[in-house]
């Protein structure tokens, strides 16, 4: 499939916030540290728009798993995931990222993005500071729900340009956030 077909079987959709996001993030929490071990999943996180209360957003819950810099890891991961039917994103070359929800006829209720990496993978560490500003500030998640609101309009088939035209305000933010929440 090329991206414009992929696009309109996974269209960008924006939904109201519901509470049931966070029991889906703690369930499969449960489910990738039974897969891989906590020697393996060191630490993991809720994270993207699905894990900041009241904020409009995908109905996909974004995951980040802490992994060991060790020889052999993303092999095993790869391994122990893949036997467990999520899905590898080869097109993702800067750390593992699987997927699970995604069907050959859309998108499941809930879909999943299991976005893994070491602790010096900064670029990914980086999201707690955004997600827990957002938190913080109601304000400026209310903000950043009217971007995605306006650019899922945009961009309802192309989850590249959606996902680029938020950058500017993730950098913005993320950059105020580590100035503020690094001094406390």
């Amino acid at each position: 499939m090329d991206k414009e077909e992929l696009g309109k079987l996974y269209p960008i959709t924006v939904v109201e916030y519901d509470a049931k996001w966070t029991t889906s993030y703690e369930q499969e929490r449960n489910i990738i540290v039974n897969i891989l071990g906590p020697e393996t999943a060191l630490s993991v996180e809720h994270i993207g728009s699905a894990a900041v209360p009241n904020l409009s957003a995908k109905p996909t819950i974004d995951i980040l798993v802490e992994i060991p810099d060790a020889p052999g890891v993303n092999e095993l991961i790869i391994s122990k995931m893949s036997e467990n039917n999520y899905i590898l994103m080869q097109e993702q070359t800067s750390h593992l990222m699987f997927v699970k929800g995604y069907t050959p006829t859309g998108l499941e209720e809930i879909s999943f993005h299991i976005h893994m990496g070491t602790r010096n993978q900064a670029f990914l560490w980086d999201r707690i500071y955004f997600r827990d500003y957002l938190r913080m500030y109601p304000s400026v998640a209310s903000e950043y729900e009217s971007l995605k609101l306006k650019l899922a309009e945009i961009y309802k088939h192309d989850r590249d340009a959606y996902t680029e035209n938020k950058g500017d305000f993730i950098r913005k933010i993320t950059s105020r956030a580590k100035e503020s929440l690094s001094t406390r």
